[in-house]
C-alpha cells in the first residue's frame, strides 16, 4: 500500500472510531452504463449507479433485502453499498467485501474514502465493496428520535458519569432511551443481529456473481466474519480478519462481553508511557519534566478525580471531569501514530489546560457521538442480551472497573447499560456457535501485540476455535493493524487474498515506524 494512502486512511479511520458513526451513506445520482465484463467479471446483479462526488471507479446501489429472513416475501429494507472497481481489471478474480467494525459503523464510507489503498490489499485485482449493515447509516438505520432536534435534546448536558449521582441520574437516562428506541424503531430492533447482516452479505454475494466469499473484515466486522464462516460452511474463498472479536465473549452476555471490550486499554496505555518515557528528548511532551511520566499522569488522573480541571480554551469554554479524561484516551489509544500529540495534550492538563483533551471527550459526548454508541449496543443487545438489569450497574461496574480501570465504566454506561435497560428486542434470530466450521483455504488472522480495542487474546482464542486458521502478528500496536506502516503485513495482505497463500504458522511483522520514532 502506497504511503500517502496508507496515512489518508488511517486519518479516515481516526474520524470514525468504535461505535462512533458520523459519516453519510454514499448518494447515488443518474443511471450510468455498467463496465464492460472483462475476464472472471459476472454481469452484475445489482443496478448500480455512479456515486455523488466521486469518480467512475466507484459506483452506489441501494439493494432491497427482507426485514426477516425468515419471511422472505415479507417486508423489507434497503442496504446501501458501494464498490470500487478493481484497477486490474483483465486480471480481476472477484470481488472482496469489506466491514470496518463499530458494530454501527459505515462500509459505504470505509470504501469511499480508502478504496485504492484497499484496492492495493487485493493487488488492484478485487471490486472493493463495502455496505452500510443493516440498522446503520443508509441501511434502514436504527432510530430512536423522531427528529435530531429532539435528540439534541435528550443528550443535551450528558457526560459519562464519575460519581454517584451522575450514575444515577445516567441509569434513568439508559432506561428512557431503550423505551424510545422501542418507539419508534419497532420490529426493526430484532432484525439487525449479525446473524441477519451475515445472511445480508452472501445474498449480495450473490448479487455480484461470486460462488464464494472473499471477505475483509476489520474489529467487529471480524464478528461478521465468523458468523457467516459458521452459518455458510463451503462458502467461503478467502477470509482476512484484522483485530478480533472474541465470538464467545461477545455472545454469551452483554456483560461478559463488555468486560472484554474494556480489559486491554490499560496494558495498552502503560505501553504508551513505557514508549513516551524512554522516547528521545524532545519526542514525548510528558517526559523531561524531572519526574518519571507514569507519576506525571497518574498525578493528572488523581487531580481530575477530586476536581474537574479547567479547559479555558476549549470551544465553548469548560472544565474537564475524571469521565471525560477518561473519554478522552479512548480515540487516541487506538491510533498510536497520534501518539506524540496525545501526551502533548497530557502534558497540557497537567499544567492546568485540558481544553485538547476536553474537546476531544466532547467528540464522543455529542448527539452524534451518542447515536453511534446507540446504534452499536443495538446490534450488540440482539447478539448478547444484558443479563443483570440496570438497576444494578454499582456491581457491575465495579466489574467493569476490574477488567479495565481505564474505560471500564464509560464503555459500561455507553455500552451495556442499554442492553440492562429492558432493551427492546426479541434476541431468537442470534446466532451463538458453535465457531469451528473448517474452510479449504485458512482462515488469515491478524492482530497486533498492543491493540486496545480488542485484546490480542482474542485472536488467540479464535486461532483455536476456527476450523483452519492462522495467525499473523503485528508486533506493535494499533486498531486494527493497519494503522501503522508495514511492509511484512503488506505483503502477507496481497499474497494471501490474490494467491491464497498464509504466512507460516507463528509470522511476527515489525511495523516500519515507531509511535513516538
Amino acid at each position: 500500500m502506497a504511503r500517502g494512502g496508507s496515512a489518508r486512511l488511517r486519518l479516515r479511520a481516526a474520524a470514525a472510531v468504535a461505535a462512533v458513526c458520523l459519516s453519510a451513506a454514499c448518494a447515488t445520482t443518474q443511471q450510468v452504463a455498467a463496465p464492460t465484463p472483462g475476464p472472471g467479471r459476472a454481469q452484475p446483479g445489482i443496478a448500480w449507479t455512479a456515486c455523488e462526488g466521486l469518480d467512475r471507479s466507484f459506483e452506489c446501489a441501494k439493494v432491497p433485502v427482507p426485514l426477516d429472513w425468515a419471511e422472505p416475501d415479507g417486508q423489507r429494507i434497503e442496504l446501501a453499498v458501494i464498490r470500487h472497481l478493481a484497477s486490474r481489471p483483465q486480471q480481476r478474480i472477484g470481488s472482496m467485501f469489506m466491514n470496518p467494525g463499530g458494530p454501527g459503523q459505515s462500509g459505504v464510507e470505509l470504501v469511499r474514502g480508502g478504496g485504492a489503498d484497499f484496492d492495493a490489499w487485493g493487488g488492484g485485482r478485487f471490486d472493493v465493496v463495502g455496505w452500510d449493515p443493516r440498522g446503520t447509516n443508509g441501511s434502514s438505520p436504527v432510530r430512536c428520535f423522531p427528529s435530531e432536534a429532539d435528540e439534541a435534546r435528550f443528550w443535551q448536558g450528558v457526560t459519562f458519569p464519575s460519581t454517584q449521582a451522575e450514575s444515577a441520574a445516567y441509569q434513568v437516562k439508559a432506561t428512557e432511551l431503550a423505551r424510545r428506541c422501542g418507539e419508534v424503531s419497532g420490529r426493526l430492533l430484532s432484525h439487525i443481529s449479525t446473524a441477519d447482516t451475515a445472511r445480508d452479505l452472501d445474498a449480495l454475494r450473490e448479487l455480484v456473481g461470486d460462488r464464494l466469499l472473499t471477505y475483509t473484515g476489520l474489529s467487529y466486522g471480524s464478528m461478521i466474519g465468523q458468523t457467516y464462516l459458521n452459518l455458510f460452511p463451503g462458502r467461503t474463498r478467502a477470509m482476512m480478519l484484522d483485530g478480533i472479536v472474541d465470538a464467545v465473549d461477545y455472545t454469551t452476555s452483554a456483560e461478559t462481553r463488555t468486560a472484554n471490550n474494556v480489559s486491554s486499554a490499560d496494558e495498552v496505555f502503560a505501553q504508551f508511557l513505557k514508549l513516551c518515557q524512554q522516547a528521545a528528548p524532545g519526542r514525548c511532551a510528558l517526559a523531561g519534566h524531572g519526574e518519571p511520566v507514569t507519576e506525571r499522569v497518574e498525578t493528572l488522573f488523581a487531580r481530575a478525580r477530586r476536581a474537574p480541571i479547567p479547559a479555558p480554551h476549549a470551544d465553548p469554554p469548560g472544565t474537564l471531569s475524571y469521565g471525560d479524561l477518561q473519554a478522552a484516551t479512548f480515540t487516541p489509544l487506538r491510533l498510536p501514530l497520534t501518539w506524540p500529540q496525545f501526551a502533548a495534550d497530557l502534558d497540557a492538563a497537567a499544567e492546568g489546560d485540558a481544553s485538547a483533551l476536553l474537546t476531544s471527550a466532547r467528540q464522543l459526548q455529542s448527539p452524534a457521538g451518542f447515536s453511534g454508541a446507540t446504534t452499536s449496543a443495538a446490534i450488540s443487545c440482539v447478539d448478547g442480551p444484558a443479563r443483570v438489569p440496570v438497576a444494578r450497574w454499582p456491581e457491575q461496574m465495579a466489574r467493569f472497573t476490574d477488567a479495565g480501570r481505564l474505560w471500564g465504566t464509560v464503555l459500561g454506561w455507553w455500552l451495556w447499560a442499554p442492553c440492562a435497560a429492558n432493551w427492546p428486542a426479541d434476541p431468537a434470530g442470534r446466532y451463538a456457535g458453535p465457531w469451528n466450521a473448517p474452510t479449504e483455504t485458512p482462515v488469515l488472522l491478524v492482530g497486533a501485540r498492543y491493540d486496545a480495542g480488542t485484546p490480542y487474546r482474542n485472536a488467540q482464542a479464535a486461532q483455536r476455535r476456527l476450523g483452519d486458521a492462522v495467525l499473523l502478528t503485528l508486533n506493535g500496536y494499533g486498531h486494527p493493524s493497519y494503522q501503522v506502516p508495514s511492509a511484512c503485513l503488506d505483503k502477507a495482505r496481497v499474497r494471501y487474498l490474490v494467491d491464497l497463500v498464509t504466512p507460516p504458522p507463528g509470522t511476527i511483522c515489525e511495523p516500519d515506524r515507531q509511535p513516538f520514532g
